[in-house]
């Protein structure tokens, strides 16, 4: 077994793996895995900056990350980050930051390497065994995060991908917010300018990713895994119960205009809504459902297992 970390940092979330993988058989196996919600980008697609409370809640979360990896004496670690601080103008000072807190920098990796991690990530379960059985090939991942979306069709390897800019922060934050605050609940032009804003990003994705040839769409990251949870009438956050779930269309649509037409207080006492996508996840959900209408897919499979794990997978084999 090798022992690794795996930090994956995005527009919204934060988050930890430290698991062993069997070099054999690539099975990986969690001994932690965590995720705050620091909203990085927080204002980034406003100002093109980080801004200093966010990168304070991201330092304050690694700081207590670095304390875990420490406890599990993990042999490798690596830190990913993704969207809000490839688009940072201000960079190099959350770079120091993470060197200085955890010892490694952190990898600010382009849309394309996002989308191979996730891929694996995703679909290491899937491509062998039974637990590959029920989920027909070509895959189309999809990586709802902050603020991108990644797109990847594939088999047993990626064969096209694309990142786009459309994710539940940015959305939220270019559509949804007036005067400082998330309109409660918008309006209906605010909800068509934003559903063609992601019809416009889809446009885009098309062009390099054949979306519509996938036989399978496999969704993942904290919007998809909680429209499963909404849709299941989960009391609480189970990610048993949400992993390799199946929700389809309709029901997509029906927590989708659900989440859009509610109060923030009616969105924050669903049970199984973490406290800080309260405000993005009506966002989030519109992205699903404009995916699923673009591609007629009539179900998604949610998968828990996404980026962060296939960062552990590639840490993994660079350890050896």
């Amino acid at each position: 077994m090798t022992r690794v970390a795996a930090v994956d940092c995005g527009t919204n979330s934060i988050r930890l793996l430290v698991a062993d993988v069997d070099p054999a058989t690539g099975e990986l196996t969690d001994l932690e895995r965590r995720m705050t919600i620091v909203r990085l980008g927080q204002g980034v697609d406003r100002t093109g900056r980080l801004a200093p409370e966010a990168l304070e809640r991201t330092f304050a979360a690694c700081r207590e990350y670095a304390a875990v990896i420490e406890k599990h004496g993990a042999e490798r670690v690596r830190f990913v980050a993704t969207s809000a601080s490839r688009d940072a103008e201000n960079r190099e000072e959350f770079v120091r930051g993470v060197v200085d807190i955890l010892g490694v920098e952190p990898e600010v990796i382009s849309g394309d390497q996002e989308a191979e991690f996730s891929f694996t990530g995703a679909t290491k379960e899937l491509t062998g065994g039974t637990g590959g059985a029920g989920f027909a090939k070509p895959y189309l991942v999809v990586d709802i995060g902050g603020g991108s979306t990644e797109f990847v069709v594939g088999g047993d390897r990626v064969s096209a991908a694309r990142s786009v800019d459309i994710g539940c922060v940015r959305m939220t934050e270019r559509h949804l917010v007036v005067d400082g605050a998330v309109t409660d609940p918008p309006t209906a032009e605010r909800i068509r300018a934003m559903r063609a804003d992601i019809e416009a990003a889809l446009d885009l994705a098309e062009q390099a990713v054949p979306l519509r040839e996938a036989r399978t769409l496999v969704g993942l990251a904290g919007s998809v895994t909680t429209v499963s949870a909404i849709a299941q009438d989960l009391p609480a956050y189970d990610s048993e119960a949400i992993h390799h779930s199946r929700v389809t269309r309709d029901r997509v649509r029906e927590v989708t205009e659900r989440l859009l037409r509610s109060t923030h207080a009616e969105r924050a006492a669903i049970g199984s809504l973490h406290p800080g996508r309260v405000d993005v996840i009506g966002a989030g959900a519109l992205v699903l459902l404009a995916i699923m209408e673009r591609v007629d897919a009539q179900e998604v499979v949610v998968s828990e297992h996404d980026i962060l794990d296939g960062i552990a997978h590639y840490a993994a084999s660079e350890a050896r």
